[in-house]
């Protein structure tokens, strides 16, 4: 099994008084799951890529592949597959030529191109230049580079920009396949409730210093308030009854009738409505959203944060 590990890894940019793009950063991107690679822009999600790809040198730390550096590994395209800018391909080829080049180059058969332009649905288009392509379809080209090599390792920066959403549904099914295939992936996106979607772990940074590296249901969790939602035959009873426990009760239900309790879990209330026999018609454990979860961890680290506006005072 092949891992992405990051040892101590740091990345100063800049003469007499250096920035860090990246500082002393350690995770384990492990097989078998998706990571999910987040973090505000200026976090260092792409330079820290571009570290592991040898594309830059560190200060210092490490950063391998398998337990070796990129520059060493001895058929990378096979090891590692990677899509880090969707307009790097040369606009004036077509998407097949682009493919049999670096298929060529990097002596993998010539079948592996038609293979993983079907997967990537370009089939239709292969023979056009690049420079007539949209941004999805130049997305699902750096994709199928990326899987040209059939590697053992995946990463993909913001893999899904540009696609419609028959685009999203496809790269949410092929992530979680090549997961299940005890690959390695490693994702960084913007698309907070997307990556909900697929990502089994993330690893979180800030200001290039790493905020969390967690499941991905434990990380929603550690940054969720206790709150149900409920329906009952018996608001005004309900509303005592919870006051009296010393939960936090809205003056009124929502339109459709439901209460918020917050500090409270499901299995709290229902045990209570029970024992004072309250009808109770529905009983939901809230939570907060990936991207909930994600503002409330990185709210003091976004390089560029928005005043609210009178509206959202």
């Amino acid at each position: 099994m092949t891992s992405i590990d990051v040892k101590n890894l740091t990345k100063e940019y800049g003469g007499r008084r250096p920035a860090r793009a990246v500082d002393e950063l350690s995770f384990r991107v492990e097989p078998g799951r998706v990571t999910g690679f987040l973090g505000p822009n200026g976090a260092g999600k792409s330079t820290t890529m571009r570290l592991v790809l040898d594309l830059d040198r560190p200060t210092s730390g490490t950063a391998t592949v398998g337990g070796r550096p990129y520059v060493t590994l001895d058929d990378p395209l096979r090891t590692v597959g990677a899509l880090l800018d969707a307009q790097a391909a040369h606009p004036s080829r077509t998407g097949r030529d682009h493919l049999r080049v670096l298929a060529a180059s990097n002596g993998l058969p010539e079948r592996r191109v038609g293979e993983v332009l079907a997967e990537t649905g370009l089939e239709p288009a292969a023979r056009r230049r690049i420079k007539g392509y949209s941004l999805g379809m130049r997305q699902r080209l750096g994709i199928a580079a990326a899987l040209l090599g059939d590697p053992e390792v995946l990463m993909l920066d913001e893999p899904a920009n540009g696609l419609d959403p028959e685009g999203i549904v496809w790269i949410r099914g092929l992530l979680r396949r090549l997961a299940a295939e005890g690959r390695t992936v490693l994702v960084s996106s913007h698309l907070m409730n997307e990556t909900a979607t697929f990502a089994d772990h993330l690893v979180v940074l800030g200001r290039g210093r790493l905020l969390a590296d967690v499941p991905t249901r434990d990380f929603i969790e550690a940054h969720s308030k206790a709150r149900v939602r409920v329906r009952t035959g018996d608001p005004v009873r309900l509303r005592a009854t919870l006051l009296a426990k010393g939960w936090s009760v809205g003056d009124a239900a929502d339109a459709d009738g439901r209460w918020v309790v917050e500090g409270a879990r499901a299995e709290e209330i229902g045990a209570v409505t029970a024992r004072e026999g309250i009808p109770v018609f529905e009983l939901v454990d809230e939570r907060a959203s990936l991207e909930q979860a994600y503002l409330a961890l990185t709210a003091e680290a976004a390089e560029f944060t928005a005043a609210a506006s009178p509206l959202e005072v």
